[in-house]
């Protein structure tokens, strides 16, 4: 098996139509997310919005759609589309974390994303040393090789990174948590990137991450809840460091 073959997602090929709506939605949410088009905005009418991006009136409800089941906007008869209030946003959602992080996403909520982390990360680390099985460790260490081969720099040892954390969050058994995985893994990600857009990363965290997973395969909760949480802060002394520059 050729490396990372496992950890493959083969994704169906998009039509032209979901591409272009994609893109539209993605620009119309980084135009929210940046604060260009506020709370309370009211989008131009379909006519007028899909001849301004040159887009077909089709792919611009099917952006319009997407915004909406992420609670960005809202349409109404007669009212049109008008931009949510920010407490109806689904800041977890993947998209929106790629979105936010096109742009400067703010101080106070990159110390959200971190806090967050720290509620449910660690609890699940316990579950997790409790609760594994030999194919979440194996899971474990495959991420940690790629970690180790490819480095945070690149996509490569960023999937690997999320592949980890992902397997840790499957490991604890508890649905809801599992459901996180994608907003933890999108967290972990964006914040790495975030850390490295002036400089390279300032330590190397893999050896945390090596603890930890000694931990979790020892099946020591109370030591695998105080590594993650000594994990993610670390992590957000390094993002910090990057957020003075």
């Amino acid at each position: 098996m050729r490396d990372g073959a496992r950890d493959a997602v083969v994704l169906p090929l998009a039509s032209a139509s979901h591409r272009l709506a994609g893109a539209v939605a993605r620009d119309i949410g980084i135009a929210i997310l940046s604060g260009r088009s506020p709370p309370g905005t009211v989008l131009p009418g379909e006519i007028a919005a899909a001849e301004g991006l040159g887009v077909s009136r089709t792919a611009y409800r099917e952006a319009i759609r997407t915004l909406s089941a992420k609670g960005l906007v809202e349409s109404r008869p007669k009212a049109g589309t008008r931009v949510c209030p920010r407490g109806r946003w689904n800041l977890l959602d993947p998209d929106i974390l790629a979105w936010a992080f096109e742009t400067e996403p703010g101080e106070g909520f990159i110390r959200d994303l971190f806090e967050l982390r720290q509620i449910v990360e660690p609890a699940a680390a316990e579950l997790a040393a409790a609760r594994r099985g030999d194919d979440h460790l194996d899971r474990m260490a495959h991420a940690l090789d790629g970690m180790a081969r490819h480095g945070l720099a690149v996509a490569a040892g960023r999937a690997a990174d999320q592949a980890f954390h992902h397997a840790i969050l499957e490991a604890t058994g508890n649905a809801p948590l599992v459901a996180l995985s994608s907003s933890i893994a999108a967290s972990v990600t964006w914040t790495t990137i975030y850390k490295q857009r002036r400089r390279a990363l300032p330590r190397d965290p893999l050896p945390e991450h090596r603890a930890l997973y000694e931990a979790i395969a020892a099946g020591e909760g109370t030591l695998a809840r105080a590594r993650m949480a000594e994990l993610i802060h670390l992590a957000l002394a390094d993002t910090e460091l990057s957020m003075a520059e």
